[in-house]
């Protein structure tokens, strides 16, 4: 590195220049750039440091050793641009000058983009320098001057504009209000923004009753001219005791001299008028007042040696007066060049100049100093000194608490509220201490969610609090108290008193949970700190509001994309299932039944594969009958054995007859063999759903999908009401099948079952009760009719009465061995189960001591699952008899005329017979039987007429009975 000193004196009879008093510091190893250092020495007068590298010119920029920085751009290993990076990371008011002798657009816009000051393409060197370049660095470092100039003056104005003991007031260049203080907002009962704009010498302050003030108007005219005026006047100057305002008016002029605005500056000098009208009278008063003023007062004389220290000097600096004496001057105290003597002289007074110092304790105060010329005693400079630390300190909470709100803008979690405000708590409050509980409102507890290092340092782990108001924390967050201790020991609700904090604040975060903050030492929390403590409170409680609005809106969101997902899923069911219902409807075999249901149901990409299965017996598993979708050998891989654990779902929904659903067929998969088999078939999920209808099962329903979770319980109910629907088809297939089979199996069983209503009736009248048919159904329950041999019908009618199974009964004929009864039952009768799969319960025998039972099955309908059925009934059956019957004629006969009838003509003639209204001669008339049936008798006549009309046509007229059929509905 070298260095050109510049030199004393002007040289050649150039004026002076701004590059003359400043150093310029050249990177670049370019003889042209060497010579132009040279030149700058030489002739300019500059100071010069030249560097070649980057490191050394970020050295010197580092150490603010230059005003401005000239660089070509290219240097060693790097460019200037990098260079130019590099010191704007480090400053943003350096003047820099990029000069290249290769320039390009590229070049130029890189410059300018990083910042650049000026950027110089030289196409001749020996032509353009030096004279360019110095006319430029010239520029640029006036240009960063005066950009200074115009900073430093913006903060001293702010300072000023905000000093709470000066009033100001900014005026428009005519002579109208523009911004006004608040100290002087105060000094007047009036709305300040209605005189907005208004002429100063006009105003409430100074108006006279004319409404003029002219000795302000002329003070505002004169230095409207550029002069700079002050005067001691009245506020307001027409009631009996006005207040004594010290004004400044100085106005404000742009670079061309051109007044723009004019500052006038106010203080309230009526007790300083007072005392000083005092002290003219006293020395003595003189002293004794500035004793007693908040203020620190310290006079000295031109050489900074103290003639006065005030006696307060121990409140600021924790020094005697003595001890300040003994420090040495003035400057050692307050720091040098506090303010310029030539400003002072020509102003008279320095007001609001801020400057840090150090206490005895090697606390550092930030103070506020007014200057003053005066002559007291040997005294010329007076200093008025006011600690403004405090404020200060505020000032910087409310920076670092302003920054904690925005930090709290991007918080998405209590806890991280919760870290955030223990992390901002030195910076708002000067605490190192610190924590948050957040409310559990499951367990109804305060849990700490975030702690700074020197809390658990003074007060050990923080534990988790009952939410029953007993310890601190906990009081503060129920009754929803602010509690502040200038020594928490004193408190009965401590609850750790081990800890080695004093004082301590409590602050409730309104449902959210309570703020702690404290430090070792006792009697903290002044004022301010209370504030600002209550301040960043509020603020956390305000982003945990958000955070939980938020969350809960989140929340609803995801509720409704998932009722939106699960109603576009359920509806793509509902649609399969409509499908499904269609072809239930139009089916004609069970075949056609099963296939169908596996085709539609994987007719999309929801279920991947779906097959039905029959339990076979002799093997206890189940024999796929129809399937559908992507199969891949899977029902060949698999035995299906029913187990109720660790089996097929398919196999565990046949042994449980419930339904059996997997969501995630990969969790468990090395328990159960049959998950990797489906896993490698992408079957994710599975369900299995018996086909029941009246207790009679027609197989297992089994559908696997592509997605873990795919059977939700909406789906789940979906599909297993339609395996009842399924298994209703299927009965109703057999039902069909079982009219058209003329070929039966008549079964008999033995009964020992108390429960079976014969079996009780008879057991109790000792008496033998025989069904042989006619059982109804209607809104009210099961009718049936029912035979009484060997004993008396009155009595049998009368137990009867009083069964549960018993609704009502009806005596129908009556002789001296038995009679008829019809009785309404309150349970389906077995009857209506064996005609819904197909069978047809043919009579039933009930003794004292045993029941039998006859049922015709159709060849169709397997003799095994009616088996079942009644064993599923009765308990003690045992299978007596079985035969094959070929019922062709009395199947076609019986078939025809029961197609024929309606069901209460069929009831009306059943108790005719039964009554003995057909005998010869008839046990009841006609009249006593259509009271029974509760009609009129022309109406029970008009039934048995029609019935036999429809019986002869059954057995003569077969072509009229299809005309028969067709009008059944309206007779």
């Amino acid at each position: 590195m070298s260095e050109h000193r510049g030199s004393e004196r002007h040289r050649d009879g150039v004026p002076p220049t701004v590059l003359e008093s400043s150093t310029v510091l050249v990177v670049g190893s370019s003889e042209w750039l060497a010579e132009f250092a040279t030149t700058l020495d030489t002739r300019i007068g500059a100071t010069v440091q030249q560097v070649e590298t980057k490191a050394a010119a970020m050295e010197l920029v580092r150490e603010r050793a230059a005003d401005c920085l000239i660089s070509e751009y290219a240097l060693a290993e790097t460019t200037g641009i990098e260079l130019l990076r590099a010191v704007r990371s480090e400053t943003s008011t350096l003047p820099f000058l990029l000069v290249t002798t290769d320039g390009s657009e590229a070049v130029a816009s890189s410059a300018i983009e990083a910042g650049v000051t000026d950027y110089i393409a030289l196409t001749d060197p020996a032509e353009q320098l030096p004279d360019e370049l110095v006319t430029r660095a010239e520029r640029a470092i006036r240009s960063a001057q005066r950009s200074a100039t115009r900073r430093e003056r913006a903060r001293q104005f702010d300072a000023i504009f905000d000093d709470t003991r000066t009033a100001t007031w900014v005026l428009d260049p005519d002579g109208s209000l523009a911004r006004v203080n608040q100290t002087a907002r105060e000094m007047i009962d009036a709305d300040i923004d209605a005189v907005v704009g208004e002429p100063f010498w006009t105003l409430p302050w100074w108006s006279r009753p004319d409404g003029t003030n002219k000795d302000i108007q002329q003070l505002v005219e004169k230095a409207l001219d550029g002069s700079f005026g002050s005067a001691v006047v009245l506020q307001p100057p027409h009631v009996d005791d006005p207040r004594v305002v010290d004004l400044s008016v100085r106005p404000v002029e742009n670079e061309r001299g051109d007044p723009v605005s004019v500052v006038v500056e106010g203080v309230d000098v009526t007790e300083r008028v007072d005392l000083e009208r005092n002290l003219r009278q006293s020395e003595e008063l003189h002293r004794v007042t500035l004793n007693n003023m908040t203020d620190t007062i310290l006079i000295t004389d031109e050489d900074g040696e103290y003639t006065y220290v005030c006696p307060n000097v121990h409140f600021i600096f924790g020094y005697t007066a003595a001890e300040i004496r003994e420090l040495g001057a003035i400057d050692d105290l307050l720091g040098g060049d506090l303010f310029d003597r030539e400003e002072l002289a020509e102003n008279g007074i320095l007001k609001n100049i801020e400057t840090t110092v150090t206490d005895k304790a090697g606390r550092e105060h930030t103070l506020l100093v007014n200057v003053r010329e005066v002559s007291i005693q040997d005294g010329t400079l007076l200093f008025s000194c006011r600690d403004i630390t405090k404020r200060k300190q505020r000032e910087e909470a409310l920076a670092t608490l302003h920054e904690t709100a925005r930090d709290f803008l991007y918080a998405e979690t209590h806890r991280e509220i919760a870290q955030h405000v223990v992390d901002d708590t030195p910076g708002v409050l000067d605490l190192d201490a610190s924590a948050v509980y957040l409310f559990d409102g499951d367990t109804n507890e305060l849990r700490p969610a975030a702690h700074s290092a020197t809390m658990k340092e003074l007060n050990g782990p923080l534990p988790t609090v009952p939410a029953n108001g007993e310890t601190l924390p906990s009081h503060s967050f129920v009754e929803d108290e602010v509690l502040f201790f200038d020594d928490v020991h004193d408190s009965d609700r401590l609850e750790n008193r081990a800890t080695d904090l004093r004082s301590a604040a409590y602050i409730p975060l309104g449902n959210h949970g309570v703020f702690v903050a404290g430090s070792d030492r006792v009697g903290i929390f002044d004022a301010v700190t209370r504030e600002l403590a209550d301040l960043l409170a509020a603020t956390a409680e305000a982003a945990l509001d958000r955070v939980t609005r938020e969350s809960r809106l989140r929340e609803q969101d995801r509720t409704l994309q998932t009722r939106n997902e699960q109603l576009t899923a359920l509806n793509r069911i509902n649609e399969t299932i409509r499908e499904i219902d269609q072809a239930l409807v139009q089916a004609e075999t069970r075949e056609e039944i099963d296939h169908t249901v596996c085709e539609l149901l994987t007719a999309d990409d929801r279920f991947r594969f779906a097959w039905i299965g029959t339990v076979d017996p002799a093997s206890e598993s189940l024999e796929p009958r129809a399937w559908a979708g992507t199969e891949r050998g899977y029902l060949d891989s698999q035995s299906f054995d029913i187990a109720e654990s660790e089996a097929e779902p398919a196999g565990r929904t046949a042994a449980t007859g419930n339904v059996t659903m997997v969501t995630n067929v990969a969790a468990g998969l090395r328990e159960e063999a049959w998950r990797k088999d489906a896993l490698s078939r992408d079957y994710l999920s599975v369900l299995g759903i018996p086909l029941v209808y009246n207790d009679l099962t027609h197989g297992v329903l089994t559908v696997y999908a592509p997605t873990q979770d795919a059977f939700d319980e909406t789906t789940k109910a979906v599909l297993t009401e339609l395996g009842d629907t399924i298994a209703s088809a299927l009965s109703a297939i057999e039902r069909k099948n079982a009219l058209l089979t003329t070929s039966m199996t008549r079964v008999e069983f033995a009964i020992d079952d108390s429960s079976f209503v014969l079996s009780r009736l008879a057991r109790e009248t000792e008496c033998t009760l025989s069904y042989q048919g006619g059982v109804q159904q209607s809104t009210d329950g099961s009718y049936v009719f029912v035979t009484v041999d060997d004993g008396a019908v009155t009595d049998v009618a009368d137990a009867a009465s009083q069964l549960v199974g018993i609704d009502a009964v009806r005596q129908i004929s009556a002789d001296t061995e038995g009679g008829v009864l019809q009785l309404r039952l309150t349970q389906p009768f077995l009857a209506l189960d064996l005609a819904d799969h197909g069978a047809v319960f043919r009579e039933a025998t009930a003794g004292p001591t045993t029941t039998t039972l006859v049922i015709d099955i159709p060849e169709s309908i397997d003799v095994r699952t009616i088996a079942r059925l009644v064993r599923e009934t009765f308990t003690g059956v045992e299978l007596r008899a079985k035969q094959t019957l070929d019922q062709t004629a009395e199947h076609d006969l019986y078939s025809k005329f029961l197609e024929a009838v309606t069901d209460r003509q069929l009831e009306v003639i059943q108790t005719a017979y039964y009554s003995g209204f057909f005998e010869s001669p008839r046990e009841n008339t006609g009249e006593e039987i259509a009271a029974m049936l509760d009609i009129s008798p022309p109406a029970f006549y008009q039934h048995v007429r029609t019935v036999q009309r429809k019986l002869f046509a059954a057995l003569f007229e077969e072509n009229e009975l299809s005309v028969a059929a067709s009008t059944r509905a309206v007779e």
